[in-house]
């Protein structure tokens, strides 16, 4: 006979028992009410036949198996102070100490990979004098057009394999240099942010240049940055880069939370020998480092041939179903939101910042 306790004991067998929040046995009919571990659509159909078919296996094909299964929900990040971005929930910074780590490509494969969890995502391409957005997303020669929203004018952010974007690239020629000032082009990167028709996003990632500077005090001052991803390599030189950048996120004055330090180009596997691993820049470097500065490491991104090959021609290599890559960066992002949800549970709303322009001055909260 088919019993409440027997379905409960084989739920727990196949260690589906923490997703059922509700259960019901009438007879051969078992109701069982789940949530999904991502709200995407295709993880959702994956646990509903992976139930049918255990079901079907342990109890027979006489038992009508009743599935309700939810998407479970990011909490909300807490009230904004400052110059909230009407839509946006949460803003990442995506930061680097130097350049040559891998940066950008970390936030396109970020992006799409939250993108095909079930998350509305945006990206910032702030790096005025060298964008690569349009590159790696294949919209280059693409123009944001203008629409009308509430009676303003505002830009309509490019989009492709379901992330939002906005780049210096689509204004300025592929062979034209941005030769700007500071204050210009953070003048460029407020009206990215603010005069755009960004719509409700539950991230807008914010892909930074290199190192610590006027674009980086520019988006602070701006917007209330939710938490900072640190990007680096294994090498000494570029993690004592990475050493200056938290710093910089965790001044008094600014301190904005970091969720933790990906370590990019970590090892070599070669195709021909998939189960050795070269640490050609070094072993546990991140590792060591993130211990000593408390955060946790969020990911270990491989050097491998097709990642900068997908970057090249405009396929980020995250969108690879069933690939290596793409299971790394599902782990590197589901770690970043169980940060960013840690961090929104025990931290008080960040602020934006006001800067002083004076040199000497350090920045001040508003």
């Amino acid at each position: 006979m088919l019993t409440k306790e027997r379905v409960q004991s084989f739920l727990k067998e196949i260690e589906v028992d923490d997703l059922v929040t509700n259960l019901h046995v009438m007879g051969n009919d078992v109701y069982i009410d789940m949530v999904a571990h991502s709200p995407a659509m295709h993880e959702k159909k994956k646990l509903e036949v992976a139930m049918k078919q255990a079901f079907a296996s342990e109890f027979g094909e006489e038992t009508q198996l009743k599935l309700k299964i939810t998407s479970p929900e990011l909490p909300a990040q807490p009230e904004i102070k400052g110059k909230e971005i009407k839509g946006i929930k949460n803003i990442i910074a995506v930061a680097s100490g130097k350049g040559g780590v891998g940066k950008s490509t970390v936030s396109a494969n970020l992006a799409v990979t939250l993108a095909k969890m079930g998350f509305k995502v945006g990206i910032l391409d702030a790096d005025i004098y060298g964008p690569s957005v349009p590159t790696m997303f294949d919209t280059e020669g693409q123009k944001p057009i203008s629409v009308e929203v509430e009676g303003k004018n505002l830009m309509q952010p490019i989009e492709n394999y379901g992330v939002k974007m906005l780049s210096i690239g689509y204004f300025s020629g592929a062979n034209q240099a941005v030769v700007w000032r500071g204050p210009m082009a953070s003048k460029a990167l407020n009206q990215m942010l603010r005069d755009a028709n960004w719509g409700e996003l539950d991230f807008l990632l914010i892909d930074l240049p290199p190192g610590t500077g006027d674009i980086h005090l520019s988006i602070i001052q701006e917007v209330p940055v939710t938490g900072a991803v640190i990007v680096s390599t294994p090498q000494h030189i570029a993690l004592a880069d990475v050493r200056k950048g938290i710093a910089m996120f965790n001044m008094e004055s600014i301190n904005i939370p970091v969720l933790g330090l990906i370590e990019n180009m970590a090892y070599f596997t070669p195709e021909e020998l998939p189960d050795n691993k070269y640490y050609i820049f070094g072993n546990q470097g991140a590792q060591y480092m993130a211990e000593d500065l408390g955060i946790p490491v969020l990911g270990e991104i491989p050097l491998i041939q097709s990642i900068r090959e997908a970057g090249d021609v405009g396929r980020p290599a995250a969108l690879q179903e069933d690939s290596k890559i793409a299971a790394i960066y599902t782990e590197t992002a589901q770690k970043m939101i169980e940060s960013l949800v840690e961090r929104n549970k025990n931290l008080p709303a960040t602020e934006a910042v006001k800067i002083t322009t004076m040199a000497g001055c350090s920045p001040k909260k508003k």
